[in-house]
């Protein structure tokens, strides 16, 4: 029988750990890589085409909502499920508008963390009960809000999205250009592109729409620069 490859994304060494030890005693499951940051996530998917990634959106150098975005982009056939300490409405509706298959609250029993893993494999999709509840409630009240999410996130390049969120964890510019292999220069164009697009006008305003749009927590010790 072909098992389920599986990869970890998530910050925690000793989370991570767990996980992989309640996966593989699964006899269908098995993990085939593990990544601590969001950046490593993607060059891992690129690499290992898995069937399921586990991720976790509160990843350093790339947040687990571009994480997902770029894994499948990438990766088409892999599909995301999001394990996260966080239900806000505001993180659900931003990973579903990314493509993620499924998001579980990290309260979650294994069990119904392989079972979310078969699931979406299978092409279906997997929610928390709590997070379906409302999900449900919010396509009958208001069904054209996922398409508009959608819209709103393909304003941002994923570039952008990376530097929105260094910006909004306090990084200067230089940290910023020497992070991403890029250059000062295109580090500030970037900046302004970001300004421009969601007319915005201050680091302080930036790193308030990248807390309520879910790329990063409201929980980070933020420096305002």
């Amino acid at each position: 029988m072909k098992r389920i490859t599986v990869l970890l994304a998530e910050d925690h060494e000793i989370v991570r750990e767990g996980l992989r030890m309640l996966l593989e005693a699964e006899g269908d499951i098995a993990v085939v890589g593990e990544a601590e940051t969001g950046r490593r996530a993607v060059a891992l998917a690129r690499k290992l085409h898995p069937d399921v990634v586990v991720m976790d959106i509160a990843m350093p150098l790339l947040n687990g909502l571009e994480a997902t975005r770029q894994i499948l982009k990438a990766v088409p056939a892999t599909r995301v499920v999001i394990l996260s300490a966080h239900s806000d409405d505001a993180y659900v509706e931003q990973v579903i508008a990314m493509g993620a298959a499924g998001y579980l609250i990290k309260q979650t029993s294994a069990y119904v963390l392989s079972r979310a893993i078969r699931e979406v494999q299978t092409g279906h999709t997997f929610f928390s009960p709590i997070i379906a509840k409302r999900l449900d409630r919010r396509d009958q009240e208001s069904p054209t809000r996922a398409g508009q999410l959608k819209r709103q996130i393909a304003r941002l390049s994923s570039r952008e999205a990376e530097v929105l969120q260094r910006i909004a964890e306090g990084q200067a510019n230089k940290q910023i250009a020497a992070g991403l292999g890029i250059s000062i220069k295109t580090v500030e164009k970037h900046r302004d592109h970001l300004m421009r697009k969601l007319n915005i006008h201050d680091t302080a305003g930036l790193t308030r729409y990248a807390i309520g749009a879910g790329i990063i927590e409201s929980s980070v010790q933020l420096t305002i620069v």
